[in-house]
């Protein structure tokens, strides 16, 4: 058990964290939630002794050994892929090297016999023998087969390393589990593969994260953070999100009341403090108005942007055609003979593990990349607005997100752009901010508005909700869902996929699987789990 009490945290002026006062027990996973900025990362380095608190105690009981995904993901460039899993159980780890160094000797003494017995000891308690073993099966949960477990890591990208890092939290059984967005640069298969982990980890799981459909699986607790404190609920995401709601409703109505009455006294006082027979009763007003207490019912610091698309113009029948698409990087071939038709109702997610040819394929049809051979045919009333993966040659210049956003807009009046931003979050002096400066996030959501201007009755978005929190990808997700045009997207985030999409495309070796219905129904279908089988012939585990 993990005990927090009266746990305080401030940088100068700021207070991040005041007086937090919680438990975390065995079985049990705790979601951290939180608006960007609201302390959850921070919190978690709390408890790890990484970040030092300002008062206040944190007290584990017993021993239990506490593994933390590591965020640094070169940390391990000289280890073997196996060695850096086992490394996350260090006691363990120390005692394996030590017994191999031993055993290498070549004049073996007497004293090494006797080292080398009280190491087997400690090897064995440890459960040693079975570590290769177990690291193994985690790797392969993760998607990485046995020929990357024998790599280097400094052998491996970086969507890799993350997946080794993970593996390395997870291994040896750890009292206490600390995960920071373990889900990121995971596909849907390895998401699910982790959720079923950890419904079935017996002891304490903490963990920050952006996927709604995981917090959901996976949480029996919510811990939200907001005005510096955290206040626990029982219960997923979505039971947070209605109690939330909830809650704020009694006190946005509270605080009207309460702001009716300091009126209301007000008046009183100002009318009647200077008559002497009503003097009495206006000092009474006064002390029951010094007594209300209107800044301590702030309701949230949570702030949703508005997301909302409109096209300039309805689509008509002929939307796109693709045929025979072929696309090459770097001399790799990552489409070949692609052909497929959108359709003025279609919202199409784009899924599967080949990611770069999704990307390619949506380069190529912003006309961000040349196809190597092919025809695309976009329709007469058809306009496209397109969200890259990538959107750093957008903010390398030193424009306010004023100027930046004005040469996109059609109203060139800036207090319409500022008025704009504003809905997007960036009000008074943030409108003002150097695009060169700007977070993940405040990209993404430049990004959004960029869109939200253009008209367009096609959205091609490439993962547009990495670096955005929680209340960014709600308004975003609600955004797309009532859009009454085209949306053609990718995203690992299951409950966005799951919600927008009406038709599945996912490419395969030597093709794809083209289905229109809902993602759950496509996770279900028996058909299209042969089809992918046959695909990939048995030797690479689909990930979607």
């Amino acid at each position: 058990m993990i005990t927090v009490t009266d746990v305080s945290l401030s940088y100068g002026q700021r207070t991040l964290f005041k007086e937090v006062n919680l438990k975390f027990t065995n079985g049990n996973c705790y979601g951290i939630i939180g608006a960007n900025g609201a302390g959850k990362s921070t919190f978690l380095k709390i408890l790890d002794s990484e970040v030092e608190h300002d008062k206040g105690e944190i007290s584990i009981s017993g021993k239990e050994r506490m593994a933390v995904l590591q965020q640094d993901h070169f940390a391990f460039e000289d280890y073997t892929v196996i060695d850096a899993v086992i490394y996350g159980y260090p006691a363990l780890y120390s005692v394996m090297k030590e017994r191999e160094a031993v055993y290498a000797k070549e004049n073996f003494t007497e004293a090494d016999g006797l080292r080398a017995a009280e190491l087997e000891a400690e090897f064995a308690e440890m459960n040693g023998w079975e570590a290769e073993s177990e690291a193994g099966q985690l790797l392969s949960g993760l998607g990485l087969d046995e020929a990357v477990q024998s790599k280097k890591m400094s052998e491996l990208d970086e969507s890799k390393k993350v997946r080794v890092l993970l593996a390395q939290a997870l291994f040896g059984n750890p009292g206490i589990l600390l995960l920071d967005e373990p889900t990121n640069g995971l596909d849907l298969e390895s998401i699910s593969w982790l959720e079923d982990f950890l419904i079935n980890f017996p002891n304490i799981v903490i963990v920050v994260s952006h996927d709604r459909h995981f917090l959901n699986a996976v949480c029996t607790h919510i811990c939200d953070i907001d005005m510096g404190r955290i206040t626990p609920y029982s219960g997923n995401y979505d039971f947070w999100y209605q109690m939330s709601q909830m809650l704020q409703r009694q006190a946005r109505e509270q605080l009207k009341k309460r702001e009716e009455k300091a009126k209301e006294l007000k008046e009183f006082i100002q009318r009647f403090s200077s008559n002497a027979a009503k003097s009495k009763q206006a000092t009474s007003r006064k002390k029951v108005l010094e007594k209300l207490d209107l800044e301590n019912l702030t309701v949230t610091s949570r702030k949703f942007p508005f997301v909302g698309f409109k096209s300039d113009r309805a689509i008509g029948n002929n939307v796109l055609r693709v045929e025979k698409l072929c696309v090459s990087i770097d001399g790799v071939e990552v489409l070949r003979d692609f052909s497929f038709t959108v359709n003025k109702n279609d919202k199409i997610a784009f899924v599967g593990v080949e990611h770069i040819a999704k990307t390619a394929l949506f380069d190529t049809l912003a006309g961000v990349r040349k196809p190597d051979s092919g025809d695309i045919y976009w329709g007469q009333t058809a306009s496209f607005s397109y969200f890259p993966k990538d959107n750093s040659s957008f903010f390398s210049g030193t424009e306010s997100i004023t100027g930046w956003l004005k040469q996109y807009s059609p109203d060139q009046n800036e207090t319409y752009v500022r008025g704009f931003l504003g809905r997007m979050l960036f009000s008074g002096d943030e409108a003002m901010k150097p695009v060169n400066v700007l977070s993940g996030g405040e990209r993404v959501r430049c990004m959004l508005a960029r869109m939200m201007l253009s008209g367009a009755n096609v959205l091609i978005l490439d993962e547009p909700t990495n670096h955005l929190d929680l209340e960014s990808i709600t308004a975003l997700n609600d955004g797309l869902i009532a859009f009454n045009g085209v949306v053609l997207f990718n995203s690992h985030d299951h409950e966005f996929t799951s919600s927008i999409a009406n038709r599945v495309i996912e490419i395969i070796p030597g093709g794809m699987v083209d289905r229109s219905g809902a993602f759950g129904d496509y996770l279900a279908d028996e058909q299209v789990k042969e089809l992918r089988a046959a695909a990939y012939d048995g030797k690479t585990a689909l990930r979607i």
